[in-house]
């Protein structure tokens, strides 16, 4: 079984800066994918930015004020988020592309999310 904690959530007031890590655990082979998602009550989970072999993507909004990065040894995922804005509140989920060490396949999994709110 693998597991995802995230951690770093929090209040910050607009134009502010925080840092989200997650760290995947358990019987792992490899993870050739992980990002950020976000959500907000009543809408869709969307894109933040993903890692996948070493090609970064970001969703538009974000682009410019949110880093992705990771830490193969530790695997681990962070995102850098500078400017928050209000529109950036929701919880914030991480997500990964797993290959356990008892299978040959890619498993999707989830953390369990953490809340960001921007505001004054």
């Amino acid at each position: 079984q693998v597991q995802l904690v995230e951690s770093g959530g929090g209040l910050v007031q607009p134009g502010g800066s925080l840092r989200l890590s997650c760290t995947a655990s358990g019987s792992i082979f490899s993870i050739p994918h992980m990002g950020w998602y976000r959500q907000v009550p009543g809408k869709r989970r969307e894109l933040v930015a993903t890692i996948t072999s070493g090609i970064l993507n970001y969703a538009d909004s974000v682009k410019g004020r949110f880093t992705i990065s990771r830490d193969n040894d530790k695997n681990q995922v962070f995102l850098q988020m500078n400017r928050l804005q209000p529109e950036d509140t929701a919880v914030y989920y991480c997500n990964a592309g797993v290959v356990p060490t008892t299978s040959p396949n890619e498993y999707n999994y989830w953390g369990q999310g953490t809340q960001v709110t921007v505001s004054s």
